[in-house]
C-alpha cells in the first residue's frame, strides 16, 4: 500500500475545504519521511556466538522462513554486535558470522526474498540506541530477566551487557518493523521497544510503527537441554552435549542422543513434568515428524527408552542431513556468503539511513 501525503497537499490547491487542508498539512508534516508505508515489515536477529542448534531452529529459524514466503518485507540480522557483549575471539566470532549465514540460507532464508545483513555494517543502529537510551531509564532496564540471569555469574557487569535491550529496541525501530518473531523469554525487550515507540512518537511526532511479537508454539520454542531438561537448549551452555547443532555429523547426533538424561524407567510415556527426559525426546521427534506425542508412544510402546534413543537420533540424522550437507557447500565459498552479507548490509543501510533522517530531523540534529 502506497501512501502518498504530498499527494493530499497538493489536493489542497483544488479545495475550499480549509478546515480539511489544515488537518492534511498537518497529518503531512507529523508523517513527513513516512510517504511510503509498508503494510507488513519482519524483522529478527540471531547473535552469531556458535552454531543453530535445534532450539534456533524450531523456535526461530523455521518461522522466519514461514514469514519470508508469505511475502512482504522480511529483514533478518546477524547481530555480532550484540555478541561482544561478552568476550569474543574476533577470528572466531568473524566465522560463527559466516557460518549463521550459510546455516539460515541451508534451513531456507532466500537472499533474493529476504534481506540478510551484518549488524555491525549499518552504523544507524548504534546512532539510533543512543538516542533511544535518553529516553528510557536505568530502573527499567535492571528489571528485565535476561539482564538478572547473565549478570548474576558475573563479578563486573559490561555496560553493554545492561544496555543490549536498548540496541534491540533500535534494530527493530531502525526498519520500522510491524511483526517481531521472538520466544517467549524475549517477549519484555519487545514489550520495551512497543514502549519506546510509543514514547517517541508522542514527544516527536509518529515516526514508528508499534510492532507485534509474533511468539511461536510454546512448546516449539522451549527444545529442552539434552542434559538438563529443567532448561532450554542453548549456545551458551558449556556441555556441548546438551544441545544438537544442525551441522552435527550422524554419529555426534547420535552419541549426543543416547547419552541424553531420561530417568530408570524403560517405558516411552510422554510425562514432562514426571519424566522430563524422555519426554523432551518425544516432544524433538515430534517436531521432526509432525507425530502427536501420544502416537508416538503408542508406536513404540514396544521398546525400551536406550533403543527409543536410536530411533530419535535416527529422524534427526536423516531431517539435518540436507540442511548439514548445503551449509558444508556454502562454508566452502566465503566469498559468496561475504557478498551476501554486503549486499544484504546496502539494503539494510538504505532503509535505516531513510528512518535515522527522520529522526534528526524531528529530534533537532539537522534542519526541518
Amino acid at each position: 500500500m502506497i501512501v502518498s501525503s504530498r499527494f493530499l497537499v497538493r489536493s489542497c490547491n483544488h479545495t475550499r475545504n480549509s478546515s480539511l487542508c489544515r488537518l492534511i498539512r498537518m497529518w503531512h508534516k507529523d508523517f513527513r519521511g513516512l510517504t511510503t508505508v509498508t503494510s507488513r515489515r519482519v524483522f529478527s536477529g540471531i547473535q552469531p556466538t556458535g552454531s543453530l542448534h535445534l532450539g534456533n531452529y524450531f523456535g526461530a529459524v523455521q518461522k522466519w522462513v514461514e514469514l519470508q514466503n508469505l511475502g512482504g518485507d522480511t529483514i533478518f540480522s546477524i547481530v555480532d554486535m550484540h555478541s561482544i557483549t561478552l568476550p569474543q575471539d574476533p577470528n572466531v566470532l568473524q566465522n560463527n558470522v559466516l557460518k549463521v549465514t550459510a546455516s539460515l540460507i541451508a534451513c531456507g532464508i532466500d537472499p533474493e526474498k529476504s534481506v540478510i545483513f551484518q549488524q555491525s555494517k549499518v552504523s544507524q543502529h548504534a546512532e539510533l540506541c543512543w538516542v533511544l537510551g535518553c529516553l528510557t531509564t536505568m530502573a527499567r532496564l535492571a528489571h528485565l530477566p535476561q539482564f538478572k540471569e547473565k549478570s548474576a555469574t558475573l563479578k563486573e557487569v559490561p555496560l553493554g551487557l545492561y544496555l543490549y535491550p536498548v540496541l534491540q529496541c533500535a534494530d527493530i525501530l531502525l526498519y520500522r518493523a510491524t511483526e517481531v518473531p521472538v520466544g517467549e523469554d524475549q517477549v519484555q525487550h519487545l514489550q520495551l521497544a512497543q514502549h519506546l515507540a510509543k514514547a517517541f512518537n508522542n514527544r516527536f511526532g509518529y515516526t514508528f510503527p508499534i510492532p507485534r511479537a509474533v511468539v511461536g508454539d510454546t512448546n516449539v520454542c522451549r527444545v529442552k537441554s539434552l542434559r538438563d531438561p529443567s532448561k532450554k537448549m542453548s549456545k551458551s551452555d558449556v556441555d556441548s552435549k546438551s544441545r544438537i547443532d544442525l551441522c552435527d555429523s550422524p554419529e555426534i547426533i547420535l552419541d549426543k542422543c543416547q547419552k541424553a538424561l531420561t530417568d530408570f524407567q524403560s517405558a516411552i510415556t510422554f510425562e514432562p513434568e514426571h519424566r522430563a527426559g524422555v519426554s523432551n525426546l518425544i516432544s524433538i521427534h515430534s517436531l521432526f515428524t509432525g507425530q502427536e506425542p501420544c502416537n508416538i508412544c503408542k508406536e513404540y510402546s514396544d521398546i525400551d527408552t536406550g533403543k527409543y534413543k536410536l530411533v530419535v537420533a535416527n529422524v534427526i540424522q536423516d531431517y539435518l542431513k540436507p540442511i548439514r550437507e548445503r551449509t558444508e557447500k556454502l562454508m566452502a565459498d566465503p566469498l559468496y556468503l561475504q557478498e551476501i552479507l554486503e549486499q544484504g548490509s546496502r539494503k539494510a543501510r538504505s532503509m535505516a539511513e531513510e528512518t535515522w533522517q527522520d529522526v534528526r530531523k524531528r529530534i533537532g540534529f539537522s534542519s526541518q
